[in-house]
């Protein structure tokens, strides 16, 4: 029987974690006869030593970027090899429980989802979910989004979409935010669904302050492409209305009109007229896709 799913785990310096961790998914696999990509995204441990021992197994497919291209780079690398209907990602840190990949599989064909999103549970440094709550809100005010956890590593997703919006995603940690966003600005069904996240055993987490902005940044630009006047429309009204707020005072006065008063109002203008014509841009490009 063929296999309908591809496990894709993205491996960066996790020579520690995939000793332990890998055995159980290699087996996993075999179980549920489901295909397994591994990127060793220029690993400069012994990742790749690792990989060699388990390379016998008939599931297993392993992929090396020779430099480090980062954790989306590694991902799309995975994505583009994929043959199989639906694929899923997990980190190779071990903290994502095997069991949730079936329970995410299940909810996708029951459910006939484009992609299942795993919510994890609300643990954590108060720092990283202050960093996820920023993200999401930022997400929601430019777009309506029903995700709550966007960054979650652990997606499952149609492959044939997956590929189609490929050149969309970004090379580094924003990956599994972008994904998501362009699934809903597509309208794709999008659900959501809690998984258990384990302790990691070894390693660092590389996500940090700079990954936050970076992410915030990449959302700016997926909103920019699919729906610019969520951005523009906005900032149009406010310098106008605020432009009129502080103009008028003046103006009943009698002491004519403010030139910032009509800077601004100008402003809200052009920014109005910027959003129609990123929107006909926007148009041109989604009609390439």
């Amino acid at each position: 029987m063929s296999s309908s799913l591809t496990i894709i785990i993205p491996a960066y310096n996790e020579e520690v974690s995939l000793k332990h961790f890998l055995p159980s998914v290699i087996s996993f696999c075999e179980e549920k006869n489901f295909k397994l990509i591994i990127v060793d995204d220029g690993s400069k441990d012994g990742t790749q030593k690792v990989l060699e021992i388990f390379s016998s197994h008939s599931c297993l497919t392993i992929i090396r970027n020779k430099i480090n291209k980062g954790y989306g780079g590694a991902i799309k690398t995975a994505v583009s090899s994929v043959d199989t209907t639906y694929c899923i990602t997990i980190d190779a840190d071990g903290q994502h429980d095997l069991n949730d990949i079936e329970k995410l599989y299940n909810e996708l064909k029951s459910s006939d989802a484009d992609m299942v999103v795993g919510r994890r549970n609300a643990g954590g440094s108060y720092y990283r979910s202050a960093g996820k709550s920023l993200i999401r809100s930022v997400a929601k005010l430019l777009m309506p989004i029903h995700v709550h956890d966007l960054n979650s590593g652990m997606k499952i997703y149609s492959t044939a979409l997956a590929k189609q919006y490929l050149h969309l995603y970004p090379n580094s940690m924003a990956y599994s935010d972008v994904i998501a966003l362009v699934f809903i600005s597509q309208r794709h069904l999008v659900k959501e669904i809690p998984i258990t996240i384990h302790p990691r055993t070894s390693g660092t987490s590389t996500i940090n302050t700079l990954t936050a902005f970076e992410t915030i940044k990449q959302i700016l630009n997926i909103v920019l492409l699919f729906n610019p006047m969520r951005i523009f429309f906005p900032l149009s009204v406010f310098f106008i209305i605020a432009s009129i707020a502080w103009g008028l005072p003046i103006v009943l006065m009698g002491k004519g009109l403010s030139v910032g008063a009509l800077l601004g109002i100008v402003t809200g203008i052009f920014f109005f007229f910027f959003g129609l014509i990123a929107e006909q841009l926007s148009w041109l490009r989604k009609g390439k896709l």
